[in-house]
This record gives structure tokens, sequence and C-alpha cells, in this order.
């Protein structure tokens, strides 16, 4: 039975950065990543407070598509920090994280005088999968050639920049990617916060103790947290659930390696719908939801799990 919860659910990635009793281990964790080395002339955001906001957005008219951030919050200052955790290879992430990026620019344009100045933005991607070369486009390919050496670069930032003379044109756009199978530093060698940070969301889940070397308060509390003994009986039956649903996009990309990448993940992914529902009784949109399956894939995945229930019946 496993101490600690696993951060890359989506229940335990809320729990333990996206409520209020623990603002202050997403504080941590923030000012640890905007500690990072950056461009001369570009200020460091320090955070000393945030405020939590509504993750659902649903746009202004009807029609517009709705969007749900993991987890969404301001600071003192008022800059808008987005932070997303993804399991799963998606195809045009990069895409949807400069469309979730859009929309908090949008949003402070929308009432009163405004001269158009913003407040910065900020998209956080934790993610439990690897860029590859291909997903960067290149003015040098010869940059490609030293592809392995930058293997274990974890932590991608983008900004908007001239390209033409290497230097920042706004700070008020900032996205960040954290590649946590790219991290492979061993207890003894973390350096930085950040270090101990990736370190603890790559292992904690196979750990059954707090590691000697990561000792302040706040790491203290993450681990407290994270402890699945202090849940109550409810938190635990929506962790098993929210556990269940990681599984199960664990199996849609082991499925996607034996059938093929695109159609094994759609494949996998729809036979984990039908898993979900039957077991936990859910809707197929709330099985969708909890696959966080974007919803311009949301009639296909009907379709395909039709015909799944279909092929279940005929072979009964």
């Amino acid at each position: 039975m496993p101490r600690y919860i696993n951060p890359y659910t989506d229940f335990g990635f809320k729990r333990l950065f996206g409520t209020e009793p623990n603002k202050a281990i997403l504080m941590a964790f923030l000012n640890a990543l905007f500690d990072q080395a950056i461009e001369p002339g570009i200020e460091k955001p320090v955070i000393k407070d945030l405020n939590y906001l509504p993750g659902e957005h649903l746009g202004i008219l009807e029609t517009d598509r709705r969007a749900v951030f993991d987890v969404y919050c301001e600071t003192e200052t008022g800059k808008k920090i987005i932070v997303e955790m993804q399991n799963s290879y998606q195809q045009f992430y990069k895409d949807r994280s400069i469309y979730y990026a859009s929309i908090p620019i949008h949003e402070q344009g929308l009432k009163g005088p405004w001269n158009y100045e913003l407040n910065a933005v900020y998209v956080v991607s934790i993610m439990n999968f690897s860029f590859g070369t291909a997903d960067f486009l290149s003015s040098n390919p010869s940059a490609d050639a030293n592809a392995s050496r930058e293997e274990q670069y974890y932590h991608t930032r983008v900004m908007l920049m001239d390209t033409r003379q290497k230097r920042i044109f706004s700070d008020k756009l900032t996205l960040l990617f954290l590649e946590t199978k790219k991290f492979n530093k061993t207890e003894d060698e973390l350096q930085t916060q950040l270090d101990k940070w990736m370190y603890l969301l790559k292992n904690i889940s196979d750990m059954m103790e707090q590691p000697k070397t990561i000792f302040e308060p706040i790491f203290i509390q993450f681990m407290e947290q994270a402890e699945i003994a202090r849940f109550t009986p409810q938190e635990r039956r929506v962790y098993d659930v929210s556990m269940m649903a990681y599984r199960d996009v664990q199996n849609s990309v082991d499925t996607a390696k034996n059938d093929g990448l695109k159609e094994g993940i759609k494949k996998g992914k729809a036979e984990s719908l039908v898993n979900l529902m039957e077991s936990l009784k859910l809707t197929i949109e709330q099985a969708m939801q909890v696959l966080k399956i974007p919803e311009s894939e949301w009639d296909d995945y009907r379709e395909l799990v039709k015909k799944l229930e279909t092929n279940h019946i005929c072979s009964c």
C-alpha cells in the first residue's frame, strides 16, 4: 500500500497545489520555478501572496469553447498564473497552452476604460511526458544534431522574442514547461529548490518516508498533505476514482505503443471511458471530463464508445 498520494492524479494535484490551506505550497513551488536564470533586464516574479480564481471559463458567447484550468490564481500584483498537470502526450499541447494563455489576456479587456496595459500571464505545465526534437521549429537545422546533448534539459521557458536580435520583446506572456521524465537527479544531487520540487513530484508516490536531504518546513507540509492515511473516508473515495482515471490514461499510452500512436491512444481512451462508465456509473460526458478529453473530440469518442459497446453486446 503506497504511503503517499500520486501527484499526477487530478485529485492529488489539486489537493497539493489547488486548495486554500495549501496555498503556501503553491507559492513556494512557483517562487522556486521563477527563481531560475532569465534574460538580463527581465524581472523575476516574487510571489508574496495569491488568490485562487475559478478554473472554469465559458467564454463571452454561448458558442465559445469552454476551458477548465487545473489551478488558476492571481498574485497580489495582478499577475495571472495557470498551473496544469498533463499526464499523456497530446499532439497540439503547445497550441492548447497558447490558447489557455489567451483567455486571461482577453479577460483583462472586457470591462471599463482600458489603455491596453496588460498584467503578465504565466502558464506552467507539469508534463508526465517529454517533448521531442520534432516539437520545436529550428532556423538552424544543425542544432538538431545536439538534441541528445539537450536530452536532460527538462525546464523550457517560452517568451515573446525578437528572433533577429535575440531580445525579449515582451514579458507579459510566459509559458513554462517542466518535463518530469527528463529529470533524473538523485537525492544526493539536488541543489536548488526547484530540484527538490521536481524530485518530489517524480518520486513521492514510491516513497515510504521523508527524504533526509529535503527537510525545509514547506516540504514537510507537502509530505504531510500527501499522506494518504490523513485522508477522510470521502477524500479516499475521490482519490481512488482519480487514481483509476490515471491508470486508464497510462493504459491508453501503453495501448498506443502497440497499436500505433494516434489510433492507439484513441482506442485506449475509448476503452478507459467504458471502464469508468461501467465501474463508477458515470455518464460519457463525466468520464470524458475525468480523462481530460478536449471537447472538440467528444463526438469522435462518443462514436468509438458506441462501437465498443455494440461489439461487447454482440460478443456476449
